[in-house]
Parts: structure tokens; C-alpha cells; sequence
């Protein structure tokens, strides 16, 4: 594995009825819950969806705060806000169909002209929503014990 190259394992844990329990490792500390919404589950904690969403949310605010560093920029408030769009594929599947975020940053308005090398290209930095866009190959193995 080169320097560039990591690998992390997050364990998750069902805990009862579609519920579970996320671990991140030793390196992150905490863990999360997760729930599907109702009917199936309790909407006791986030769906993977709006995990998904909140992962792209975070990367970009990370990635457009990287870029707003090295330009030098005075950086103040900022948050996001992810939408997710449902619908059905060609097979009547559901399936999150696009999401779209929208920030609002904080910037002295003298320094708003050293973010117009950045705005263009700070998107290309986000690994998650680039790695989202391009399709990131998944394999599944299932041991039953």
C-alpha cells in the first residue's frame, strides 16, 4: 500500500429491529446510531442516506475551508444544508436520485476576491462527493455463522 493509500474498517452492530450501532475505530472517538425511518424502523438516529448526504455536506465545507486557508481568507460561519432526492429507477427501485448542497460561508467583504481562484475549483478536492459522482465499486460478502 502506497502512502496515499488507506484503509479504515467501521464495524456496525445491529442492536434490535433496524437499529444499529456504528463503531468508527480506535481512531475516532464515539459511536453513532443509526435507524432506518418508519415503518421499518424507530427513526432512532440518522438513515444511511442522510449519512450519505451529511459525508458530502462535511467533505465540501472541508474542502472549500482548505482552499479558503491557503488563499488567506479571513474564514467566519459556515454551514450546509444537503437535500436529497428520492425517486425509482428503471426497475421501480427506490433510489436517491441526486443531492444538492447549499452553503453559507462567512467572508469579510474586502476578502471575497481572494476566493476566485478557489470557488471554481475547491469541488475537485472533496473525496467523498467526487468519489460518489464517479461510482465507487462495492463488494459484499455475507458469512453465515
Amino acid at each position: 500500500m502506497s502512502a496515499d493509500e488507506k484503509e479504515y474498517a467501521i464495524r456496525i452492530k445491529r442492536l434490535e429491529g433496524y437499529r444499529f450501532e456504528v463503531d468508527f475505530g480506535p481512531e475516532v472517538h464515539g459511536k453513532i446510531f443509526v435507524d432506518e425511518d418508519p415503518p421499518l424502523g424507530s427513526n432512532d438516529g440518522a438513515d444511511p442516506s442522510r449519512l450519505l448526504a451529511a459525508s458530502i455536506a462535511q467533505c465540501t465545507l472541508s474542502s472549500l475551508l482548505f482552499c479558503m486557508q491557503k488563499s488567506r481568507a479571513t474564514v467566519g460561519d459556515m454551514e450546509a444544508e444537503a437535500k436529497i432526492t428520492f425517486g425509482r429507477d428503471e426497475n421501480r427501485k427506490l433510489r436517491i436520485m441526486g443531492i444538492s448542497i447549499t452553503a453559507d460561508v462567512t467572508v469579510p467583504e474586502e476578502e471575497k476576491a481572494k476566493l476566485d481562484r478557489c470557488l471554481p475549483m475547491f469541488q475537485d478536492y472533496c473525496t467523498v462527493s467526487q468519489s460518489v459522482k464517479r461510482g465507487i465499486p462495492i463488494s459484499t460478502e455475507i458469512k453465515l455463522t
